[in-house]
């Protein structure tokens, strides 16, 4: 009996104890970290990615390829800090000031408001018109092919123009989901000066770039192709080489 009971107690303190493995999910095997090629991606994002792809490898015009050419973060940062001075105002703060003017009963009139200008429709007119000061075109307009005049438009009529990233950016500044384009016709004494001062920089990196509207884009192949390309070249210059020993 107390034989027995030496071999229970020698199998419960054993050395080796059983750990058993967990297969589920987060468990013993874990997998790496970086699963974005395991993901189903939605469609319109495999859309954005391809398309992305495509213009690296294709040739892309000049007149397309020119909104790649975006402002830096500085340049971008005192654009917005401008613009957002002349927001338009929402349609709540409209309907509250029509109704105190209504409810004030008085017929003095109120002075213009300076006001951000936006719509491509709209903005092209006032192009046409010369009475636009500056013109920030979003990059990513979807068809391209609808925002290809502007560029050349602001050439011909000298407005100073850029290009800016996302054409959510302009739109928050609109109050609307997205914006194509918005436009400056006149600022406060107090901002005339750094609007000269854009609209100088711009002058020289937009209007006045001949090399920027001629520069084709794309024709970057990818990394395997590129090495495959490499190999060739090395075999055809040891072939080259051996004729000319020979």
């Amino acid at each position: 009996m107390v034989i027995g009971n030496n071999k229970t107690e020698d199998s419960r303190s054993s050395l080796f104890k059983k750990s058993a493995r967990n297969f589920r999910i987060g468990g013993d095997i874990v997998m790496k970290k970086d699963l974005t090629r395991f993901v189903k991606w939605p469609k319109y994002v495999r859309i954005q990615r391809q398309k992305r792809i495509l213009l690296q490898r294709l040739k892309v015009p000049p007149t397309i390829h020119q909104f790649t050419h975006t402002v830096d973060a500085n340049q971008a940062a005192k654009i917005l800090k401008l613009l957002t001075k002349y927001q338009p105002e929402t349609k709540q703060v409209k309907k509250t000031r029509l109704k105190k003017e209504a409810e004030s009963k008085k017929d003095t009139k109120t002075a213009k408001p300076v006001n951000l200008k936006f719509g491509l429709n709209h903005v092209t007119t006032l192009v046409e018109q010369g009475t636009a000061k500056l013109v920030i075109i979003a990059h990513d307009v979807d068809p391209i092919e609808c925002m290809v005049h502007l560029p050349a438009l602001c050439r011909k009529k000298n407005v100073p123009y850029c290009f800016m990233r996302g054409k959510a950016n302009l739109g928050k500044l609109c109050h609307m989901k997205t914006a194509t384009c918005v436009a400056l016709t006149e600022v406060n004494k107090e901002d005339y000066q750094d609007l000269e001062q854009l609209s100088v920089n711009f002058r020289e990196q937009y209007n006045n770039n001949d090399k920027q509207r001629k520069h084709w884009g794309g024709g970057v192949m990818g990394i395997k192709n590129q090495h495959m390309v490499r190999q060739r070249e090395k075999l055809r210059e040891i072939e080259l080489a051996k004729k000319a020993n020979m």
